[in-house]
């Protein structure tokens, strides 16, 4: 629960300052190509870190390693606090700060990942990530609305309670205790290092699970637009750009918590498959809108499918990993999440930079559908897979 909690506040704090960087950007520059920018100022680094952040995480107190990446956000939040107080904030200044994000996200993504499976048995790993994704959730909802509500009182409060909640959940992981056996140290080898990566190249029902999510969400996700589209498309303010970031989170919590109840036991490839061309038909819907409600309802929709993708892809690997290798893999696996985000958010600006913000997020919603489809034939392993538990790749 300690844990649940921590990820809480921390995933809240988060969104609230991607909310922020987001509207601050929007509002410095009016730029969609700089709105990507801050996605691929985040992706870079993380990219280029992550095989070394595995081998850390798999070598040290996961715990510990996730309580510094907090407490390194909080600092982010206060710069930037203080420097819209100074009236020094500037578009260098965001993209600077945003490569940093990128840099502390490579290590807290796989240690978060890597860490679960060591606090509940694996038996339970199902309902314990659809638990931990609902918290997760709830804080995803409740982040960008109360950020979006406390733009009325200045962008200082929002990176305010960010770095507020960045603090609390970095205390709290820092107090976890767990079982953590220190691995004798080893060199650093190119060999240790792209372990995950060969990991997941041979288990292809793996593979397939993770890029199916970097390829649809690379082409499906609409968030960097979101500010365009409540500020020039959909005619609200930064209130309704924060209910448009909570939206999706709104349809995932509800699908989370059918899944802690009720989790997914047969032909598990199938839905996975079905619930990512389910996400990029909302999107192609979502672009077309011209009604706040239609868009919220959709985004609402997507998120929940979206729910199922993760509930069942982030299970599938930490069941099929050993231990001493969770590190290395889960790194793997944040360079697809990583690139499907941070990355996608910059094709989104750049596309919409060409065609428009409704032609980018029509065509990369098409383009996600197809992905769906051509992984059936691919990836034939994974649409066959029947169970999470208890059937290997």
């Amino acid at each position: 629960m300690q844990m649940w909690m921590a990820r809480l506040f921390g995933t809240a704090g988060s969104q609230m300052l991607m909310v922020a960087i987001g509207w601050h950007m929007y509002d410095l520059t009016g730029s969609a190509w700089d709105l990507g920018l801050v996605g691929l100022y985040q992706f870079v680094p993380a990219l280029l870190l992550a095989l070394y952040a595995g081998h850390i995480v798999d070598r040290h107190h996961r715990g510990r390693i996730v309580a510094v990446c907090f407490l390194v956000q909080a600092l982010v939040a206060l710069v930037l606090l203080a420097a819209g107080y100074a009236q020094r904030d500037s578009r260098a200044l965001l993209l600077g700060l945003s490569l940093v994000l990128g840099a502390v996200r490579a290590f807290q993504m796989p240690a978060q990942q890597a860490l679960t499976p060591m606090l509940v048995p694996p038996l339970m790993l199902p309902r314990a990530m659809a638990f931990s994704s609902a918290g997760s959730q709830g804080a995803i909802i409740a982040g960008p609305a109360i950020g979006g509500l406390l733009f009325v009182a200045g962008i200082g409060v929002v990176y305010a309670a960010s770095m507020l909640l960045f603090v609390t959940g970095g205390v709290l992981v820092a107090r976890l205790r767990y079982a953590h056996a220190p691995p004798p140290r080893a060199p650093v080898t190119l060999q240790t290092l792209f372990a995950g990566v060969d990991f997941i190249w041979r288990r292809k029902t793996v593979l397939g699970a993770v890029s199916l999510d970097l390829f649809a969400v690379l082409l499906g996700g609409a968030v960097a637009l979101l500010p365009i589209y409540a500020k020039d498309i959909l005619h609200t303010g930064p209130w309704g750009l924060g209910l448009l970031r909570s939206a999706p989170a709104v349809g995932a919590l509800v699908m989370s918590i059918v899944l802690t109840r009720r989790p997914i036991e047969r032909h598990v490839g199938r839905t996975l498959l079905v619930a990512v061309a389910a996400f990029g038909l909302c999107m192609v819907v979502f672009g077309l809108s011209r009604s706040f409600l239609v868009s919220l309802v959709v985004l609402a929709v997507s998120g929940g499918a979206d729910m199922v993708n993760v509930v069942i892809r982030q299970t599938l690997v930490q069941l099929e990993t050993p231990d001493e290798m969770r590190g290395r893999v889960s790194a793997v696996n944040s360079i697809f999440i990583g690139a499907s985000n941070q990355l996608g958010e910059f094709e989104s600006g750049a596309t919409a930079a060409l065609l428009g913000p409704v032609g980018s997020v029509v065509a990369g919603g098409v383009g996600t559908v197809l992905v769906a489809v051509a992984w059936f034939r691919l990836f034939p392993s994974l649409a066959q897979r029947d169970r999470i538990v208890g059937q290997k790749s």
